[in-house]
């Protein structure tokens, strides 16, 4: 079964939705840490996107590598680079991330795809 990644995403995203009512000042407080801990500094974004990656492969976490992997196509991030830091997730993780950082490159490959298809012009 193939999973979508781009639905997954689009999916957690209403949900997110819904704990920023219901819960506002905790979603501001992880949106502040979030800005703080992607920031460039003495690692750029795309670095700490790619050490993101390798956490949400860990955590076996389906949303984590979603949200990631479209970021890192975002950020121009080559598969090579994908790849590498998801050498590190799985000799860190053995086999449960072999697994996750299969899904991962999926997510990956998806995100790059729908990057790479031009947009429907609407009349």
């Amino acid at each position: 079964m193939r999973k979508d990644y781009s639905n997954l995403c689009k999916h957690i995203s209403g949900n997110l939705g819904d704990l920023r009512r219901d819960i506002p000042e905790t979603m501001r407080a992880f949106s502040a840490l979030a800005q703080a801990a992607t920031k460039d500094g003495a690692l750029d974004t795309r670095t700490k996107e790619l050490i993101a990656l390798a956490l949400g492969v860990a955590a076996h976490c389906d949303g984590c590598i979603g949200f990631h992997a479209e970021a890192l196509v975002k950020l121009d991030v080559s598969r090579k680079q994908v790849e590498e830091t998801l050498a590190m997730a799985i000799y860190m993780g053995g086999g449960p991330s072999l697994m996750y950082a299969a899904d991962a490159l999926e997510a990956y490959d998806q995100f790059q795809e729908r990057a790479a298809v031009p947009e429907p012009v609407m009349d």
